[in-house]
């Protein structure tokens, strides 16, 4: 929750200490968070101030350890168990070397993010590094002239996407927990509609989501990775459990509209763009986030391993049958799989709080300021985050189909985050005032980048949304294995 120190901090950003001096009130400021700028540097100095109250805090860091555990949490989560259907829709030879290749383009563009985002922090004697949309908006600033007076809009067009991303996530996660607690219910007699089950997991996800600081989210993120370690090693046993088919049962490749749906399912599966910049931020010593050994790299290779290896074995156990989530298709007369299934959503539940986290963080600024003066500056934020949760959880009564969804999500707003955006700025930022232009390796790699982000926005979007519609308006008949996820 709220520390008292972080109520300080926002008291003297909403005003309330306004009786004291200006400058006298920024050195106290300065004070709380050891750090030293220009007392007349107003803009710099709310910027701070912000992301003081927002979790982002250097009287609060994170270490290596609890970063890892965000880090994992950020990219493992529904997005791994739904690639089993992802790698139904590639192919056992095709899926994994388009994950992979995948995975280090994914890594890239958020190491070009956090360059980019350096460079407008050293060019403009930031404390801080910009988050993603301030980066963007920075480096249109310093583009070429043309393109200057896009900045603003550009900042609110990445804030829009990562919004709509990042709850997007926190509505999968309501699907992904209800559909699983619905088959353990029903094993016990207990038909309770899909819907209520979201009506009775509401208050167990708003509870971890009104804390507002990263440090305090580590234990959550902790408990999330133990639950779903648990959840990936129960049906890993069981994908080996009897034995597995011979892989020239299963497709080699697929036709292309089908290959269009691995791709919007696989980025969704690359869900942590938007967390970088406030993890290595948030962090005791931030340059172990993004060098040869550190956080990104190391984390992000045990993660694409875990999805490669997760993939592969899902679809090549359970094949055409293969569900939006691996869990759903585990026979719930086994009190094991049953055990997986309450495990995994609990660690789904458990990493609500930091999908939500990334749009709140975004949002709320511009809330609070819009009722500045008010009293109790901590209860209107809860009361806020508590809306925000309901939003997720209405969005997700209303299109409870998991796999489509994920597909959905995933093809349209990640892609756009992910691929898009990081060699957009790179190019801008090297035609700017900060280098003489992209050399011809920058040029034709991020080329390719964004001829992949249109091919994946474009195809996959398509598809996932034709497929959507299909379903809910022509009642098109679903995997009958699969039908809980329905």
């Amino acid at each position: 929750m709220t520390t008292s120190k972080e109520k300080q901090l926002e008291a003297s950003s909403n005003g309330s200490t306004q009786q004291q001096n200006p400058v006298e009130r920024y050195k106290a400021i300065d004070h709380e968070l050891g750090i030293k700028i220009d007392p007349k540097d107003q803009a710099r100095r709310e910027s701070l101030v912000e992301a003081v109250t927002h979790g982002i805090t250097t009287s609060h860091p994170t270490s290596y350890g609890e970063t890892m555990m965000h880090l994992f949490k950020g990219n493992i989560g529904t997005g791994m168990f739904a690639l089993g259907d992802a790698f139904k829709n590639a192919g056992v030879i095709t899926a994994p070397i388009l994950t992979f290749a995948l995975a280090v383009v994914s890594v890239h563009c958020q190491h070009v993010l956090l360059t980019c985002s350096r460079k407008m922090q050293e060019a403009n004697k930031i404390n801080f590094l910009p988050d993603f949309a301030e980066t963007v908006e920075l480096c249109f600033q310093n583009g070429p002239p043309k393109l200057r007076s896009w900045a603003p809009w550009m900042k609110t067009v990445v804030n829009i996407f990562i919004c709509v991303t990042q709850l997007g996530f926190c509505c999968i996660y309501f699907v992904f927990i209800s559909t699983n607690l619905k088959q353990v219910l029903d094993y016990y007699d207990l038909n309770i509609d899909v819907q209520i089950v979201m009506v009775i997991a509401f208050l167990p996800i708003l509870l971890p989501s009104l804390i507002t600081n990263l440090k305090y989210l580590a234990p959550i993120s902790a408990l999330a990775n133990v639950f779903l370690a648990i959840g990936v090693v129960i049906t890993m046993y069981y994908a080996f459990k009897d034995g597995l088919p011979s892989p020239s049962e299963r497709a080699y490749y697929t036709p292309w509209n089908q290959l269009a749906l691995f791709f919007g399912t696989a980025i969704f599966a690359f869900e942590g763009i938007a967390l970088v910049l406030p993890l290595k931020n948030a962090m005791r010593e931030p340059n172990k986030f993004d060098r040869p050994l550190g956080v990104l790299n190391v984390g992000m290779s045990f993660v694409v391993t875990l999805f490669i290896f997760v993939g592969f074995f899902g679809y090549l156990k359970w094949g055409e049958n293969v569900c939006g989530s691996l869990t759903l298709n585990l026979d719930v007369d086994d009190w094991l799989a049953r055990l997986v299934k309450i495990a995994v959503s609990l660690g789904v539940l458990f990493g609500y709080p930091l999908q939500f986290f990334v749009a709140i963080q975004i949002t709320w600024p511009s809330v609070s300021k819009a009722i500045r003066g008010h009293k109790h500056p901590v209860l209107k934020q809860m009361i806020f985050r508590t809306v925000m949760v309901l939003l997720t959880f209405a969005i997700a009564e209303l299109v409870p189909k998991l796999n489509l969804f994920i597909s959905m999500i995933g093809a349209v707003c990640s892609t756009a985050l992910a691929l898009v955006f990081p060699p957009v700025i790179e190019m801008i930022l090297s035609w700017g005032n900060i280098s003489k232009g992209p050399n011809g390796w920058m040029l034709l790699k991020n080329t390719c980048i964004l001829l992949v982000a249109l091919l994946g926005f474009s195809t996959g979007g398509f598809e996932s949304i034709s497929s959507l519609v299909n379903e809910l308006v022509f009642d098109t008949a679903s995997n009958s294995t699969c039908e809980a996820a329905s």
